[in-house]
């Protein structure tokens, strides 16, 4: 393993102790995973602590855990994927959160620590439904204001609850119930366990 990321896993545990939950080295990067509750002390906290210096917020993204690799799984079922980047130290590293209620998924936002999380922040929350409390604007960004439902959750059908289109008649666009009739068109790939070298 290398020296750089065993430096960067005594620093991380050296500023966090109890509040990492899982810390993974794999292909050469670096995961922490802490819980919700921890969340914002931990991003002010890797952005301020020159020995970490996380100055950068390079994107974040939802994540449903519901049939993760084709299987149950047992645990939180909404997590939030952060990967930063520490100019300062030349490192880079992926925090994960988990929101505790699946029902309601809600995490503290880190736009107070990193302005560029705010549109990756809405945009979680359009699409998987998960509220981000602090956030000054969270609101949708990629779907229509009158959008019914989270579109990248397992559960969300593949043609959605409505569909739009345009009546010459009314002389507008006018919302119906989906007549499309699902079908799956293209085949489930499963990935062999080893698949790209992770083991």
């Amino acid at each position: 393993m290398s020296t750089r990321l065993e430096t960067l896993r005594a620093a991380l545990q050296a500023a966090f102790g109890d509040a990492v939950r899982a810390f993974k080295l794999e292909c050469g990067e670096a995961t922490l995973t802490v819980g919700a509750s921890d969340y914002a002390r931990v991003a002010q906290q890797l952005r301020d602590d020159p020995l970490l210096r996380f100055e950068q917020l390079i994107d974040l993204c939802g994540v449903d855990y519901s049939d993760y690799r084709n299987a149950p799984w047992d645990g939180a079922r909404f997590c939030v994927v952060s990967h930063l980047l520490s100019v300062t130290h030349n490192w880079r590293l992926r925090l994960k959160v988990f929101a505790p209620d699946d029902d309601m998924p809600s995490l503290s936002s880190v736009t107070p620590v990193w302005n560029s999380a705010n549109w990756f922040e809405r945009e979680a929350f359009d699409f998987y439904g998960i509220v981000f409390e602090g956030h000054e604007d969270l609101r949708r960004i990629l779907t229509d204001y009158g959008f019914i439902g989270h579109p990248m959750r397992k559960d969300f059908p593949v043609s959605g609850h409505v569909e739009m289109r345009y009546d010459a008649e009314a002389g507008r666009v006018i919302y119906q119930p989906v007549t499309i009739e699902p079908r799956e068109i293209t085949p489930r790939v499963v990935r062999e366990e080893h698949y790209g070298g992770l083991h």
